[in-house]
């Protein structure tokens, strides 16, 4: 993939979709990884009987990392995550197809000669959006060295 100048984003721009969907075993993974006990994430009889769900839940904290590495393979290697933040406001079953992108907001140059882009995004499974939130991507211009 060619790298992503400032100079060529647009307001409006759609980044492009990151389609994934989330398995039993990645969640067990995540949960591993990140020390996270709760049983809703990997006990299908607790979540059922106890939470009162119908299997178990697809970590937030998940579904936040799947979001900020669509927003990864957008910029590319030379741009940075400057800001990020979301909510998470509804839920997922592993199983389900969820997507992850948003759209470009706004621009504004920096004193450093590079320049920020301002985002809406959000995570989704289908027309549900499960976690909606902001993030701003620090892009270098056109003819900046590497």
């Amino acid at each position: 993939m060619a790298p992503l100048f400032y100079d060529d984003v647009t307001v409006g721009d759609q980044i492009p979709r990151l389609t994934v969907t989330v398995d039993e075993t990645q969640m067990f993974f995540f949960s591993a990884a990140t020390y996270n006990g709760h049983r809703i994430h990997y006990d299908k009889e607790w979540a059922r009987s106890v939470e009162g769900y119908d299997d178990v839940l697809v970590q937030g904290p998940l579904q936040a990392a799947l979001l900020a590495r669509a927003l990864g393979d957008w910029i590319g290697g030379r741009g940075r995550l400057a800001s990020f933040s979301v909510q998470n406001r509804a839920i997922a079953y592993p199983g389900q197809r969820l997507d992850f992108g948003g759209h470009v907001t706004g621009k504004r140059l920096t004193d450093r000669g590079s320049g920020l882009v301002d985002l809406d995004i959000a995570g989704r499974r289908d027309d549900t959006v499960l976690m909606p939130g902001t993030a701003t991507v620090e892009l270098p211009r056109r003819g900046t060295p590497s």
